[in-house]
C-alpha cells in the first residue's frame, strides 16, 4: 500500500521486481540506478544472500505528474529468486503497488518461469490482494540470446506460459545493455500510479 510522507508531500509506490533466480531482475534495476541523475534517486541498499541479491532504491520521475499535489516517488525493489528464499520474496511483496515479472528466455528455465509466476500469484494473494488487480507487467529478458547456440524460448512459447490471455503487457528486454528496461519501468510506473490514485480517492470517498 503506497505510504504518504506529509512533511515532503510525497507518495511513495512500492513496485517490486520478481522472477526466478538470475533472470535478470538485479541487472534491471541496476541499469535504471546508472542512467538517473544523483539527485533524483536515492542511495542504493543491498541484501546479500547466497547467490543472490535484494535490492532497494528510491527515484523521484518528474514526468508522472502528482496525486492530489504530492510528487510521486518510486521505490524500487527486486526479490532474490532461488527456491531457498521464498520468506524473503513474501517479505519484501508486503505492500507491494505494482509488479514486474521478469522471464527467463533459456528452454532449461522454462519450468521455473512457470513455478515463480505461481509462487508470486500465491504470495500476493496471501497477503489480501487481489492478483488480477494489482499492476503487473513482464518482461522477457535476455532476448541478446536469440540466435545464438544457447537455445531459447520464442514468445509464444512465453505468452503460452505465463500471458495466455494476453491480460499483460509484455516487453521484450536486453537488460545487461539496457533495451527494454526503461519501457518496462515506464508502463509499470503509469499503471501503479493510476492504481495507487484509485485507491486513494476510493478512501477517501468513503469516509
Amino acid at each position: 500500500m503506497a505510504l504518504i510522507d506529509l512533511s515532503k508531500r510525497e507518495v511513495h509506490c512500492k513496485i517490486v521486481y520478481y522472477g526466478p533466480g538470475r533472470c535478470g531482475k538485479t541487472t534491471n534495476l541496476l541499469s535504471v540506478y546508472d542512467a538517473m541523475a544523483e539527485k533524483d534517486r536515492g542511495k542504493m541498499l543491498t541484501i546479500e544472500t547466497k547467490g543472490d541479491r535484494t535490492l532497494f532504491f528510491d527515484l523521484l520521475p518528474l514526468n508522472l505528474g502528482t496525486i492530489r499535489g504530492f510528487n510521486i516517488r518510486i521505490q524500487l525493489y527486486t526479490v532474490p529468486g532461488q527456491v531457498m528464499y521464498a520468506a524473503t520474496r513474501k517479505l519484501v511483496l508486503k505492500g507491494v503497488d505494482g509488479l514486474v515479472f521478469v522471464a527467463d528466455p533459456l528452454q532449461v528455465r522454462r519450468e521455473r518461469n512457470i513455478e515463480s509466476l505461481a509462487d508470486l500469484r500465491q504470495n500476493i494473494t496471501e497477503y489480501g490482494l487481489d492478483v488480477d488487480q494489482v499492476p503487473l507487467v513482464i518482461q522477457y529478458n535476455k532476448r541478446d540470446l536469440v540466435g545464438t547456440p544457447i537455445p531459447t524460448l520464442t514468445i509464444e512459447e512465453l505468452d503460452h506460459d505465463l500471458n495466455p490471455d494476453h491480460k499483460y503487457k509484455t516487453f521484450e528486454a536486453a537488460a545487461v545493455s539496457g533495451q527494454g528496461v526503461f519501457e518496462t519501468l515506464r508502463e509499470i510506473s503509469k499503471q501503479t500510479v493510476k492504481y495507487v490514485t484509485n485507491k486513494h480517492l476510493l478512501h477517501n470517498n468513503s469516509k
